[in-house]
């Protein structure tokens, strides 16, 4: 029986095996970049694909995912920016809940409300406990949100919050600087948050280069998620697919 998304971050995790998604935003995106992502990213031998933005304001999730599933056996996983934001050509969903932010909206109120439409899309739902933590810069989903993220040197701020967040029942913990981050999250509060929870947990905003990721990898992250950056220089995705690769540690 073919495993789900969840059951491979899981057993991925107990293995010790790091995962490099590439984050396509179906705004940016052009129909010619996804078709040199997709191949990009199968000769890198990327794990992921997650498809998502803040906003999404073309109405070309659809036909993003149906491009890049024609294209490729990378499973693709929905990143939202909000819970309505669904396609039921994705194979998963990650159904956020902002952990670090006071927005009831955003921590239940919109879930509420896009519960039954999620049900009946068939995709596999992964609740994730979803951490906006300081990157440096304004970004949009501090701003849509209306919640301040988490501060950047309060690293014990972040495990607390990972670890409540686990504790509410979530699967996956999401720690993100958001888009175009100036300053990515630093090792410290990752291997603080890794060493604290027993779930998968996603780093993603501001990884730059292959080092970073690497280092992220180090620090015990699960799954590393670049995409602005891959935007600006596909040729980056082999490097840092490589980097984030290599900072498996099998475990007997």
């Amino acid at each position: 029986m073919k495993q789900s998304i969840y059951q491979q971050f899981t057993e991925h995790k107990k293995l010790g095996k790091k995962s490099f998604a590439v984050l396509i935003d179906p705004d940016k995106a052009e129909k010619k970049q996804i078709d040199q992502l997709v191949q990009l990213g199968q000769e890198a031998k990327v794990d992921y694909f997650f498809v998502g933005g803040s906003l999404v304001i073309a109405d070309s999730l659809d036909a993003t995912i149906q491009q890049i599933k024609a294209a490729c056996d990378i499973p693709v996983v929905l990143f939202p920016g909000s819970p309505s934001q669904l396609s039921k050509y994705a194979d998963a969903l990650l159904y956020l809940s902002l952990i670090s932010g006071r927005n009831p909206e955003l921590l239940i109120g919109q879930h509420v409300l896009s519960a039954p439409i999620v049900k009946k899309s068939g995709l596999e739902i992964m609740p994730t406990g979803y951490m906006v933590i300081d990157g440096g810069a304004p970004t949009t989903v501090s701003y849509i949100s209306n919640s301040s993220p988490l501060p950047s040197d309060k690293a014990d701020i972040a495990m607390c919050t990972a670890m409540a967040g686990e504790m509410l029942g979530m699967k996956l913990i999401y720690m993100d600087a958001g888009s175009g981050a100036r300053r990515p999250i630093s090792e410290q509060m990752i291997e603080k948050v890794s060493k604290h929870i027993s779930i998968p947990l996603i780093v993603g905003g501001g990884i730059t280069e292959p080092e970073k990721a690497y280092l992220n990898g180090k620090a015990g992250a699960d799954v590393i998620v670049v995409g602005n950056a891959i935007e600006k220089d596909l040729s980056l995705i082999k490097e840092i697919s490589a980097a984030v690769h290599s900072t498996a540690t099998i475990k007997a």
